[in-house]
């Protein structure tokens, strides 16, 4: 029987962003790493990370020979706004239907850009290329219907955003200065309009955010168990309109399995399936036109989703391996036994090395460096300290099945030379994901490039990909004359196929943030070409967006090109859903 009373949920996204938001990078305003009384700190108490870290605060001067406490200036709060381009008629029509909106500045800001490094340098600089014209924040599909028809009407952009994490300048509002943009905000329709135990499943508004979702369906006894890296600030309707995966998808599945139904509005109306079933034979699926579709065709208003019971144990572990090789191939068997834990994740012997200063106490895998020194290198001979990989490993399930599941991958990690590191170590490392863009924004203060990319591979490609994408960003370092750097890699999804391939990149070089970045856009671009040349994917779960767009057609065909244009041009004929995303801004400048 299902509860057909609409929740509305206490987002944790006010509609004065600002007001808990960074403005110039990411996260909460109370959190980030700082330098303060002659060591790095991590500010704040939402994550478990606190104390003195000092020997991170090594670790930045000896690789990048720069000081913590040569951070730059705090950017500035912007005070002057490039004029909105106003539409009367249109502000006047949202005003009689009781649409709320607004032109404030720092609103509109707060909407203009996603979390790419480019967008945070842009932000810091005051550099606002184009700022949305007003900002409007629908509260129900039928306020959505009645936005798109004005729009429509009076030629306005209209640019849907949830959190506005995407890394891949999807969100980042277009160059077009003939037209006004209106960014809607999705954020505020985030009611629970309907929960079915018997069916498990719900139907959200997909304006709900990650963190909300999953505080809403607990009171229940539900998870939907999707948590990519963003899952804090990033919303559903993002998620669909990237195709995203999450760090527990060998359980609940990627967001594509996750979402059984969805409704959006075009220009030409509403798109919809009209019924919700396990499986269905009715010709091409039109959900995965809208899955990946990146605010291009219309509005993603609300979605069905998949729930499950929230597990009895949720149980962490680590596995440390002789190198990264052996981690791959320990993966591999995992994957082809159909023996995934809910997570499982690998890293190599960098950021092995990178998580132990970032824990107070002494490393997130604290006494194993010293238990391998003592015990392995003297007396058995099987690990070397430079090449060490490991993986954060999630169990979850009930109490019997979690400790049969265990020792399966025990047995197959054993087979391939690993060890157990911990549960304490486990999760530590799998907390420390949600970390990351806090450690990118701190070594940007430094001028120190931070940034990572991903991809999807087969497994018998994974290791050659790893190994040419390494050596073809020291190649262009090298050019560049960049001798400060470190790059790493790890494994974070697997799957019958192959697996997700992430790749980091920090070095510093210039003291010229501007340059600094125009070196790492092009480096970034000669690593995308290498992936494709070694079979890996344009992108796994990112998008494509503004910065991977010019590969979108090697990548898809031509064919594929003509198909997603007449889709375009049968939905949004007149391009209201000028994001210019997938096939770049070019799209934009005028018409379809």
């Amino acid at each position: 029987m299902a509860n057909t009373e609409p929740t509305k949920i206490t987002s944790i996204f006010p509609k004065r962003r600002q007001d808990m938001w960074r403005w110039d990078g990411w996260g909460y305003k109370d959190s980030q790493l700082a330098y303060r009384n002659g060591t790095v700190t991590f500010v704040g108490d939402r994550y478990p990370l606190a104390g003195r870290l000092d020997n991170f605060r090594d670790w930045v001067f000896d690789m990048f020979k720069i000081h913590p406490s040569q951070t730059n200036e705090a950017a500035t709060l912007p005070t002057e706004f490039p004029e909105p381009k106003r539409n009367e008629e249109f502000l006047a029509a949202l005003k009689d239907y009781g649409i709320d909106f607004s032109e404030d500045g720092m609103d509109r800001i707060m909407r203009s850009h996603g979390q790419t490094l480019q967008d945070v340098q842009n932000m810091r600089v005051h550099n606002f290329k184009r700022l949305p014209d007003v900002v409007v924040w629908p509260a129900c599909h039928e306020q959505v219907v009645r936005l798109v028809k004005l729009a429509e009407d009076h030629d306005i952009v209209l640019i849907p955003v949830g959190g506005n994490t995407s890394v891949s300048l999807a969100s980042t509002t277009p160059q077009i200065y003939d037209r006004t943009i209106a960014v809607l905000d999705m954020t505020q329709m985030n009611r629970m309009l309907w929960i079915s135990k018997e069916n498990m499943t719900a139907c959200f508004e997909v304006g709900v955010i990650g963190q909300d979702i999953e505080r809403e369906l607990n009171k229940h006894g539900y998870t939907l168990g999707h948590e990519p890296d963003s899952h804090e600030f990033s919303s559903l309707g993002g998620w669909i309109a990237t195709r995203a995966s999450g760090m527990k998808k060998n359980r609940y599945g990627n967001i594509e399995d996750i979402v059984k139904r969805i409704k959006m509005v075009t220009t030409k109306g509403v798109l919809e399936k009209q019924f919700t079933a396990p499986r269905y034979s009715i010709g091409p699926d039109f959900d995965h036109v809208m899955f990946g579709s990146e605010g291009t065709l219309g509005v993603i208003t609300e979605a069905v989703v998949q729930i499950r019971r929230v597990p009895d144990v949720r149980h962490y572990e680590s596995l440390v391996f002789p190198n990264f090789e052996s981690g791959v191939r320990c993966l591999r068997e995992v994957a082809e036994k159909r023996l995934q834990p809910t997570s499982i994740r690998l890293i190599d012997n960098i950021q092995f090395k990178c998580a132990t200063l970032l824990d107070p106490a002494g490393g997130v895998f604290t006494g194993v460096k010293e238990f391998f020194k003592e015990f392995y290198l003297s007396k058995l001979c099987g690990f070397d300290i430079d090449r060490i990989a490991a993986a954060t490993v999630m169990f979850e399930g009930d109490a019997e099945s979690v400790a049969i599941h265990e020792k399966q991958i025990f047995a197959i990690a054993k087979k391939h030379g690993a060890i157990r590191g911990g549960e304490k170590n486990g999760k530590k490392g799998y907390q420390l994901t949600f970390v990351v863009a806090y450690i990118r924004d701190f070594c940007w203060d430094l001028n120190i490039v931070g940034e990572s990319f991903e991809t999807a591979v087969p497994w018998d490609k994974c290791l050659t990909l790893y190994n040419n994408v390494r050596a073809c960003l020291k190649r262009e370092l090298a050019k560049r004359g960049i001798q400060y750097y470190a790059i790493s890699g790890r494994v974070t999804q697997s799957y019958d196929l192959g697996c997700c391939v992430y790749f980091y990149l920090l070095f510093k070089h210039l003291d010229d943030p501007a340059m600094s970045l125009k070196m790492f856009m092009e480096i970034e671009d000669a690593a995308r070409d290498e992936i494709l040349a070694c079979g890996g994917t344009l992108s796994h779960h990112h998008g494509v967006g503004k910065l991977r767009s010019k590969w979108y057609p090697a990548v898809v065909s031509q064919v594929g090109v003509g198909l997603y244009r007449a889709v375009k041009q049968e939905l949004d004929p007149n391009n209201i859903f000028a994001a210019g995303n997938l096939l770049g801004e070019n799209q934009n400048v005028s018409k379809l």
